[in-house]
């Protein structure tokens, strides 16, 4: 499968990542990527970004090295009723937002509590990406998710850095075989994420290939083999 894209990635800004964002678009394009997502952690994960970075993203050039950058925002669901800890006046500002569950800043519930809080969270109209939703840091049910996903047009991501075993993160593989059964089942598509932290992890979706063939998933429902069919899903009002 050709991959034209990747659009889960940090760099030094986050925090806890280790490459500049000119080192990850330079590593992106000698990749062969046309479009590049740079989606740093909002405030909620400690010691991140403060809201001013993302109120400066105008300065950065959309296109670097050959290749498009989509600046954005990897926001954190703070409880279940998906809160975000952004507001709308930054989600204006950004080219891309995920959402996604991270264990230092989210106040968990009950399997059902939490499966709220993540279709709130993909049914807020600003939402583009739910990232890792499998990993196992919440507890969920994932039939009305993937359901949740295709009435609006949310692509739920499988992650590759879920499954590093230095990770631990034990139901992972398990969940997200059953999140990619039940999107092949609803035909709801997908984005693989390589939550990368370094530049050399950009595009690495090592750990993903024995999990899309023991579920034997289409092609054609995985995003990232098309920047035109990624843009059209997610109606992105930007130029790719």
């Amino acid at each position: 499968m050709k991959i034209e894209l990747d659009v889960h990635t940090h760099t030094t800004a986050s925090g806890h990542a280790f490459s500049s964002l000119q080192e990850m678009a330079q590593a992106a394009a000698s990749k062969g990527l046309k479009v590049l997502g740079i989606t740093e952690h909002a405030p909620g994960i400690p010691s991140t970004c403060n809201p001013i970075y993302f109120r400066n993203l105008h300065v950065v050039p959309r296109q670097m090295y050959g290749i498009e950058l989509l600046l954005g925002a990897e926001l954190n669901i703070l409880d279940t009723f998906g809160t975000l800890d952004l507001d709308e006046n930054y989600y204006r500002i950004l080219d891309l937002r995920i959402a996604g569950i991270h264990s230092l800043c989210y106040k968990p519930g009950t399997k059902e509590e939490n499966t709220r809080g993540m279709i709130a969270a993909i049914s807020n109209p600003w939402t583009h990406i739910i990232s890792h939703p499998g990993d196992g840091t919440a507890n969920l049910e994932f039939l009305p998710i993937v359901l949740a996903a295709k009435e609006h047009h949310t692509l739920l991501e499988i992650n590759n850095s879920s499954l590093k075993p230095c990770r631990g993160k034990q139901e992972a593989y398990a969940n997200n075989r059953e999140i990619l059964r039940l999107c092949k089942q609803y035909e709801v598509p997908v984005i693989l994420g390589s939550d990368a932290h370094i530049s050399f992890d950009i595009a690495n979706y090592e750990f993903l290939p024995p999990l899309l063939q023991e579920t034997d998933f289409p092609e054609q429902l995985i995003m990232n083999s098309s920047v035109e069919a990624f843009r059209n899903y997610l109606q992105l009002n930007v130029t790719l």
